[in-house]
Order: structure tokens, then C-alpha cells, then sequence
């Protein structure tokens, strides 16, 4: 059921940004009854500004208690940018941020290890190329990675 409330409250997100030109790069429902907790993280090209977060939470929040799209309706709401070190999270994001130091951690151990960094490298045939050392490019099939961040670089 979680789930079915997320992909509810992603549609709606998506209906909220698009027209603003921001992307929605994540819904999370956490817990339940009155300690439920919605939180949406939201992007774009020149990053996000406070208004934009408070106007995709006022209109989110609307549209969610005139829907009843929150079971209970009790829940509290936050809008955010996703970070510096934002996750990855659908294929377009490997190829938007390709030259960007990242980490990736796989499902399974490829050459004895789950954590790899590098620069990536592009997307391309289901699969992150990603520039471990100069010159040597490693590629891990989109399925195989269990989680993947930006690596924010001091």
C-alpha cells in the first residue's frame, strides 16, 4: 500500500514541477497513522530556491488533502532539493551528470568489491561506464547497482 500512496503522490509532484520546469528526483512515504512522513525531492539546472520548494509544497499539500490521496490524511509534508551529493537514480541521471565524481554500490561484488568511485563515464545499453582511474573506463549493467550518489568533491 505504501508504494500505491508514493506513485499517487509522484503523479501529482509531476503535475506540480513540470509546468515550473523543476523534475521531482524522489518521493519517500515513511511510517504510518499520524507520524507518516512524505518527503519529495525536487531539481533543476540552475538548482532549487526556497520558493520553489515552499510553492511544490503548498500546491503538493493542497492537491493531496482535496484528493484524500494520503490514507488518514494525516502525514507531514517536506520539499527539497536532493543535495550536493543527490542520488542517481534513473538512466537519464548518469548521462546528465556525466564528467561528475560518483559512488556506486553494487547488489553483487564485481572483482571482489560492492563500492566503486570514479568520474562518470555515460550511459549507454543498459549499462554506467564509469572512470575508475585515467584511461580505464569500468561498465556495471543499470540492474546490478543496489545504490548510486554524486560525490561532492572538497
Amino acid at each position: 500500500m505504501q508504494e500505491a500512496v508514493a506513485s499517487k503522490i509522484e503523479e501529482i509532484a509531476r503535475r506540480v514541477a513540470g509546468p515550473e520546469g523543476l523534475e521531482v528526483v524522489e518521493v519517500e512515504v515513511k511510517g504510518g497513522g499520524s507520524s507518516r512522513l512524505i518527503r519529495i525531492s525536487i531539481d533543476k539546472p540552475e538548482g532549487v530556491t526556497h520558493g520553489d520548494c515552499e510553492l511544490v509544497s503548498h500546491q503538493v499539500g493542497t492537491i493531496l488533502d482535496v484528493e484524500d490521496a494520503v490514507p488518514g490524511g494525516r502525514y507531514t509534508l517536506e520539499v527539497s532539493s536532493p543535495g550536493l551529493e543527490r542520488k542517481l537514480l534513473k538512466p537519464q541521471d548518469y548521462r546528465r551528470f556525466q564528467g561528475k565524481k560518483a559512488k556506486l554500490t553494487l547488489r553483487d561484488p564485481l572483482e571482489g568489491r560492492r563500492n566503486w568511485e570514479g568520474t562518470l563515464a555515460g550511459f549507454e545499453d543498459g549499462a554506467v561506464a564509469l572512470e575508475t582511474q585515467p584511461g580505464t573506463i569500468i561498465r556495471f549493467p543499470f540492474e546490478h547497482i543496489r545504490k548510486a550518489n554524486l560525490k561532492f568533491e572538497w
